[in-house]
């Protein structure tokens, strides 16, 4: 069975080599989509015999799905890591031991995720381990066509791993705000689709399948989504703060369950409500206040999706 990595990289030059080096025993091939480094990602990457692809940045599912059509014809089963993810040793070997002998039913796999934060391992807060699919079969499993918290969706019967992958940026503090605040940006694009339909809406929301991502995005889309703006953002800070134990987790802790629990989920809603301020104000649409107060240019994005499906289908 191939194995092909998949890593989407920009300015990644302070993490591609651990993630690299974490999946050397696991790995036939490894595809690195660059999206404009100006660092020595790409260099790095091609020493240690990564394929770099270059292409232009829209969305993490965009990207992660261009990749799907650019891997290597042998490849037999898929994996997606992050540039600051490292699969562990324990996961590595797992993958080795059991990947070859899945049956043909099962498409998909899922593994476990943490969190390490300002250099701490996050234990609390009821947020880890993740259980996410990260390993499917090449041609059975894509990228679902959201802004924000993509998930990979499979047709299929899936199989579970114990193993785990480890999140651990090494960026400043400074960094993981900028970020994140881009990510609240995205995410009110996904929010106000679910209000107003004005791109197709893939989810992997589920309750009876009983998976972890499953269930959390139908708790998020169904009961959070309704909570008053700001009010549900202090809840489900108590809620990981205070009910799931997350004070327990130290300083380190502390800061993360704050900025991550707290901080983004309330510039979230700010920024929902800033959008739909300008959406009255202005008497415009949904995408049109997007573009003009996030800067997201939706209706282009929508608009280069419906080509490359008909250019797929075209070819198919």
């Amino acid at each position: 069975m191939t194995l092909t990595v998949i890593i989407l990289t920009k300015n990644e030059a302070r993490h591609i080599q651990r993630a690299i080096d974490s999946v050397a025993t696991v790995a036939d091939s490894i595809l690195v989509i660059d999206s404009g480094s100006t660092d020595d990602t790409i260099a790095i990457s091609e020493r240690l015999g990564a394929d770099v692809i270059h292409n232009p940045w829209r969305n993490y599912a965009t990207q992660f799905n261009f990749a799907l059509d650019h891997l290597p014809e042998e490849t037999d089963w898929v994996l997606r890591l992050d540039a600051d993810e490292i699969v562990t040793p324990d996961l590595a070997r797992e993958i080795e031991a059991t990947l070859h002998k899945l049956g043909p039913e099962a498409k998909g796999v899922y593994v476990s995720r943490r969190m390490h934060f300002l250099g701490r391992r996050i234990r609390r807060g009821g947020v880890f381990p993740i259980r996410v699919l990260r390993l499917f079969r090449h041609g059975a499993g894509r990228c679902e066509d959201r802004w924000m918290d993509e998930h990979i969706l499979v047709d299929g019967a899936t199989a579970d791993l114990s193993g785990e992958i480890i999140d651990d940026n090494l960026n400043s503090l400074t960094w993981w705000t900028e970020k994140h605040n881009s990510y609240a940006s995205r995410e009110v694009v996904d929010l106000l689709n679910l209000e107003y339909g004005f791109m197709a809406h893939e989810t992997v929301a589920d309750l009876s399948g009983g998976q972890q991502a499953g269930v959390k995005r139908w708790l998020k889309e169904r009961i959070y989504a309704r909570l008053p703006g700001g009010f549900r953002a202090f809840v489900y800070f108590i809620y990981r703060y205070v009910v799931r134990l997350g004070f327990l987790d130290g300083k380190e802790g502390t800061a993360f369950h704050v900025l991550q629990g707290f901080w983004y989920r309330y510039l979230v809603d700010a920024k929902l409500h800033e959008v739909r301020l300008y959406m009255q104000r202005n008497d415009v649409d949904a995408g049109r206040a997007i573009r003009d107060v996030l800067g997201i240019d939706v209706e282009s994005s929508a608009n280069t999706n419906e080509q490359n499906s008909r250019q797929e289908a075209q070819h198919s």
